[in-house]
């Protein structure tokens, strides 16, 4: 068991007490959040940590975060119920201190519609978009947008319901593929170019992955499952373009109040311009996941990523809880 730590984090995994590893909830990302907790429980144990498995249940877990007596919790749901601010209001009721963002944050960045309504009033660059109903105009929407478009739920992350439409015929069957989930659903402009992504630790923004995969989009299929998906980091861009993303990146989770840690997903046109995608507030831990590819691009292995968003928890760090409520 590996105990030395890095400047400024504890040595001791003991200060930590007994954390709640909270994972696979009730969203249809519950098969993601098993294997990205299994993960991080893992890492947590390695570490020394008095780490538990909490699977969420709607039902059970109020109860269960009483009884047991955590100390902290470390937040590794994805999607509604767990990334969208819910869990965050039920431990912040509990005083229980945990990772990651707060819940304004959390409910803002899990909203696609609303996250591109703040990025646009406040200049940012985001792709533009039209709110589609049961009665929408696929002629103008097409009309408005251009071909292709991208179609996909206001509400839900790895990609889950969205669909790259390339005729005006496909834009209905796409907008009933998204609207079979909860909240609205968007049609945006597609941004020939590449894809990017940005994680943030702290007050560190990593390097920038590119993004490439064979299929028409980054979609879960290509996230999760296909060996074929290349990560490139560096990322091909020269240090000034780089960096240009990071400030980006990083202007963007502070625009929607996340803290502790998290992932902006950018893209970039034939011209070089950027256009932000999403914010992720609980990004993925698994074997194909981003944001412990950039922290080992910056020399930060998995055990040590995972060690330190659990810090985060601690007094004097950016906790959405922190001091005030650390027992």
């Amino acid at each position: 068991m590996t105990t030395v730590k890095q400047p400024g984090y504890p040595a001791d995994p003991a200060v930590f007490g007994k954390v709640a590893v909270m994972l696979g909830g009730w969203s249809s990302e519950r098969e993601v959040s098993l294997k990205s907790g299994a993960a991080v429980l893992k890492a947590l144990l390695q570490r020394g940590v008095n780490a538990h498995g909490v699977d969420v249940q709607r039902e059970t877990i109020l109860t269960v975060l009483q009884q047991q007596k955590f100390d902290r919790a470390f937040i590794i749901l994805h999607g509604k119920g767990g990334e969208d601010g819910v869990m965050q209001a039920v431990l912040e009721m509990l005083a229980i201190p945990y990772t990651g963002s707060g819940v304004l944050a959390s409910a803002l960045a899990m909203d696609k519609l609303r996250t591109k309504q703040l990025l646009q009033g406040i200049g940012l660059p985001t792709p533009a978009y039209l709110l589609l109903d049961a009665g929408f105009d696929p002629e103008y929407v097409a009309a408005t947008l251009g071909l292709p478009i991208m179609v996909k739920p206001a509400l839900e992350g790895s990609s889950i319901g969205m669909t790259k439409v390339e005729t005006v015929s496909q834009l209905l069957p796409a907008y009933r593929e998204a609207a079979k989930f909860q909240g609205e659903v968007i049609a945006e402009q597609w941004i020939h170019g590449k894809e990017y992504t940005v994680a943030i630790l702290g007050a560190e923004v990593l390097p920038v992955i590119r993004l490439e995969t064979t299929h028409g989009f980054y979609d879960y299929t290509a996230k999760y499952i296909a060996n074929d998906t290349q990560y490139h980091c560096p990322c091909g861009l020269n240090a000034e373009e780089e960096a240009r993303l990071q400030r980006l990146a990083l202007a963007t989770f502070n625009a929607v109040n996340a803290k502790g840690w998290g992932r902006v997903d950018i893209l970039c046109d034939q011209q070089g311009r950027p256009f932000v995608i999403e914010v992720n507030t609980v990004p993925g831990m698994t074997d194909h996941s981003l944001v412990p590819m950039a922290a080992k691009a910056d020399g930060i292995n998995f055990d040590e990523l995972v060690y330190r968003i659990l810090a985060q928890t601690l007094p004097g760090t950016n906790s959405p809880v922190g001091d005030k409520h650390v027992r």
